[in-house]
């Protein structure tokens, strides 16, 4: 969602009663309203009946801790989000650090789809940092010039291959600060190759799709893709930090997409300030 929006969340803001709905539709393979000020959540105003499972609470206006509810939310999301996903992972196809790393900087404004179309050939081509760093930059654009923007990615392939050649002894690094240091390598693709290359996640991955949900979730006020994760991690707990980003991306492109988001058939709908339609 773009700053443009936030007053569509203050204007959807309401107090609801909160049960668990067993939707079918969802759960498949693949209320508290919270207003959004300053912080990572705003002041909420109404509450759950605490110790209750959580496919029983109620939200009400009863008085608590705005902190306690607070983390009652999140729990709550991150549940519901583990029940309509359940298998969600990484949909970039890799079988190395390298692979991935290399499919994830041309995903960049392509999808997932596209991206797995060409590296199905490029992985053949080049299928080492040492290849790929020698690279003609002409052929390698040629090669993955249907991912868009083909002219960038193609320096910035050459130019991270060839610093993990001559930096890091031909394998791709596993710190953040090493990742990032590699030409064409931000932090967002920093996550996704620590936490599902080397199963060491260190941070939430923030894309498109997790700023919009985030934001409508009311779970950030921020509109800074590393502020965004900073009010993330400080209210995931960290063994959920990997699914929550596959849960949070795929329900981006399902449901909550970003012009008609499908409120209706959302199981967070209740739990969801900027929800803009009951659930059916």
């Amino acid at each position: 969602m773009g700053v443009s929006e936030g007053s569509a969340i203050g204007n959807c803001l309401r107090t609801q009663i909160l049960h668990s709905h067993p939707h079918p539709a969802l759960v498949q393979d693949d209320g508290t309203a919270s207003v959004i000020g300053s912080g990572a959540v705003g002041e909420t105003r109404s509450t759950a009946t605490l110790g209750a499972p959580a496919s029983r609470r109620r939200w009400n206006r009863a008085r608590i801790d705005p902190m306690e509810l607070r983390a009652e939310r999140v729990e709550e999301i991150v549940s519901r989000l583990r029940r309509m996903y359940p298998k969600a992972k990484c949909r970039l196809d890799f079988e190395n650090p390298f692979e991935l790393l290399v499919a994830t900087i041309l995903s960049a404004q392509s999808t997932d789809a596209r991206v797995n179309l060409v590296t199905k050939d490029l992985f053949r081509r080049y299928p080492t940092a040492e290849a790929m760093a020698a690279a003609d930059s002409r052929e390698l654009e040629q090669a993955i010039h249907a991912t868009g923007f083909f002219r960038n990615k193609a320096r910035s392939l050459i130019g991270a291959s060839q610093a993990i050649v001559e930096e890091h002894g031909g394998e791709v690094p596993r710190t953040m600060e090493e990742l990032v240091a590699l030409p064409g390598v931000g932090r967002k693709t920093a996550n996704v190759v620590l936490a599902n290359a080397f199963r060491k996640p260190v941070g939430i991955v923030v894309d498109t799709h997790v700023t919009r949900v985030a934001a409508r979730l009311g779970l950030t006020a921020e509109t800074d893709a590393v502020r965004i994760e900073q009010d993330l991690m400080r209210q995931i707990p960290k063994k959920e930090w990997t699914g929550f980003a596959h849960r949070m991306i795929l329900h981006g492109r399902t449901l909550c997409i970003a012009r008609r988001p499908k409120c209706g058939e959302c199981l967070l709908n209740e739990v969801c300030p900027g929800a803009r339609e009951p659930l059916e």
